[in-house]
């Protein structure tokens, strides 16, 4: 008797009927495990631990205009890093809900790592610059249809229909362009603008550290929107829907954020950052088409040679 299991009644609330680590045990060869390892690794950095030592006197040495397009920047970033922080809990309750382990163990270092970099925005801006004034004048239009609409309403959709076109959807809408799109491009511009100038070594760090934490974040969607995909093949056509209604708002936040200034401080092209956003779209793209006809094996073996080759 001590070695069966009790026996499920109806109209009782939902009860495990097994677990994983004690029947097939975990799958550490698989790309969430290998991401989930990486993370545990490379994750680890703190906040707290970044010196603004120099980053103080840079930000004071800096013209009105030049401090007014980082404070722009970072109230991009510190609203959207806040967004997805609040935003990603419906995805992680469905990977949970259909028993991937592997795949919600990452996520919850993905969670983890969202609400650090809320929080090394948030030091940066009351350490460095002082700021004690609202910074959502920033948020054009563009943005305000993507942070404060389409984000969370395509997230929050998952609560209610954890469907594949639903994941789908919303693995597009935060990985591809959120994460892939406009988060590398404007760590990509913030980080050219403190390099070119040797400025600000504590906020360099930071930002990456983050671009290795997005590395990771980016790689777990693709591979996600792939797995399904590979099951699924007319799940093609909700990628090519939900970036067809978000690619003019997505290049219109990084549009609108050299739009207000004539020049833009620091010798900025805003061309430079349009091709570099277009040009990383395109890349995720392509590598989420060739899932078209894949099997599983092919999109394991595809995800682990882009974690392999990566150092975050």
């Amino acid at each position: 008797p001590c070695s069966h299991a009790p026996q499920h009644k109806e109209n009782q609330p939902m009860t495990h009927q097994s677990f994983i680590t004690t029947t097939r045990g975990l799958q550490r060869d698989i790309p969430p495990m290998r991401l989930y390892e990486k993370a545990k690794k490379l994750g680890v950095w703190n906040p707290s631990d970044i010196p603004f030592t120099q980053d103080i006197p840079d930000w004071q040495s800096l013209a009105a205009e030049e401090q007014d397009l980082l404070l722009r920047l970072t109230a991009l970033f510190q609203a959207g890093e806040e967004a997805v922080t609040l935003d990603l809990l419906p995805l992680i309750q469905v990977i949970a809900h259909e028993g991937r382990l592997e795949e919600e163990m990452y996520l919850t270092t993905f969670l983890f790592e969202e609400a650090k970099h809320t929080d090394f925005f948030h030091r940066f801006l009351s350490t460095v610059t002082g700021t004690t004034f609202d910074l959502s004048h920033y948020h054009t239009p563009s943005y305000h249809t993507i942070f404060y609409e389409t984000l969370p309403q395509t997230l929050q959709a998952l609560t209610h229909d954890p469907s594949p076109a639903a994941q789908v959807k919303a693995a597009v809408t935060y990985n591809l362009l959120v994460e892939g799109m406009l988060a590398e491009t404007g760590y990509h511009s913030y980080f050219t603008v403190l390099e070119r100038h040797n400025l600000m070594p504590g906020v360099r760090q930071g930002i990456h550290l983050l671009k290795q934490d997005e590395s990771r974040h980016i790689a777990y969607g693709i591979f996600l929107i792939s797995r399904l995909i590979a099951a699924d093949d007319s799940l093609w056509r909700v990628v090519e829907d939900t970036m067809n209604e978000l690619l003019i708002p997505g290049l219109g936040v990084i549009g609108d954020a050299f739009a207000c200034y004539d020049p833009i401080p620091f010798g900025l092209q805003e061309s430079e950052f349009i091709d570099y956003a277009t040009a990383q779209f395109q890349k995720r793209i392509e590598r989420v088409e060739r899932a078209r006809g894949a099997t599983l094996d092919d999109i394991y073996r595809v995800t682990q040679a882009v974690i392999d080759a990566n150092d975050g």
